[in-house]
């Protein structure tokens, strides 16, 4: 069984090595937040947690940056985000966003209206369902998925 273990372990590195296995990198995630944010910050830390690789901006008018994004105004939360292509809104889980990522469904974004008790960045006693919802640049939204923390 050691042996076995050992070999395996060797072929492991000259996959590697030789490029025939490929480390999966962390996918970059752009946040724009304000800079007083605290659920924001543990939002960002919830990201790092599940494997991407997220960078935050403080910046001083979020509205703003949810108006050039077309966040729709009834889809709005604390913080605003780009990852592949996409606008991320308020509190997503990272599953959701993964999960928007190998589907790539034709949609400008998803969103987490308000900020939930219960969603990444907003854990607490007494967490309801709340819903991930698609958005599209005419600000049409619908639910892409319903969370049960």
């Amino acid at each position: 069984m050691r042996k076995t273990i050992g070999l395996a372990a060797l072929a492991l590195v000259v996959a590697l090595a030789s490029g025939g296995v490929e480390a999966q990198k962390p996918i970059p995630v752009q946040v724009f937040k304000d800079a007083t944010c605290g659920c924001c910050a543990n939002w960002v830390e919830h990201l790092r947690r599940k494997g991407f690789a997220p960078t935050s901006e403080n910046v001083a008018d979020i509205q703003a940056v949810k108006d050039v994004y077309k966040v729709p105004a009834q889809a709005r939360s604390c913080h605003t985000a780009l990852v592949g292509g996409y606008v991320i809104e308020g509190h997503v889980p990272a599953a959701e966003i993964q999960r928007l990522l190998k589907e790539k469904p034709k949609v400008a974004g998803l969103a987490v209206a308000g900020m939930p008790i219960g969603s990444p960045g907003m854990e607490g006693a007494n967490g309801r369902p709340y819903d991930v919802l698609t958005f599209d640049k005419t600000g049409k939204t619908a639910v892409y998925s319903t969370q049960r923390p």
